[in-house]
């Protein structure tokens, strides 16, 4: 079993910048992918980035290619989601996520574990 939990979300203005860590409760951490997520109201929970155990191989959905970056540490146990550029549609609650890495299709991961998410509110 693999506690997630996440922070560093917030309320920020278009164009702006935030940091979500990823904290992991067990060093299997590093036996795993991991992958962010997020939920905007009323919608459905999307794919936004993933990460492979090693930290060298990463997939993102197209609309945060080039904004966002995922990363992890795994001495740390920690995960990270670097946002920039931030737009109001971005707004959403993010979840990670962590599970064996062994899709080769989005989200790129099996999600076995799940944190209970941070709010990310983009303001225009």
């Amino acid at each position: 079993q693999v506690e997630l939990v996440e922070s560093g979300g917030g309320l920020v203005q278009a164009g702006g910048s935030l940091r979500l860590s990823c904290a992991a409760s067990r060093r299997t951490f590093s036996m795993y992918a991991m992958g962010w997520f997020r939920q905007a109201p009323g919608k459905e929970r999307q794919f936004v980035a993933t990460v492979n155990p090693s930290g060298g191989i990463t997939y993102y959905t197209d609309s945060v290619k080039g904004r966002f970056t995922i990363s992890r540490d795994n001495a740390k146990n920690t995960g990270y989601l670097q946002m920039g550029s931030l737009k109001p549609e971005d707004t959403a609650v993010y979840y990670c996520a962590a599970g064996p890495g062994n899709l080769s299709y989005p989200p790129y991961l099996r999600t076995d574990y799940w944190g209970q998410g941070t709010q990310v509110t983009v303001s225009s």
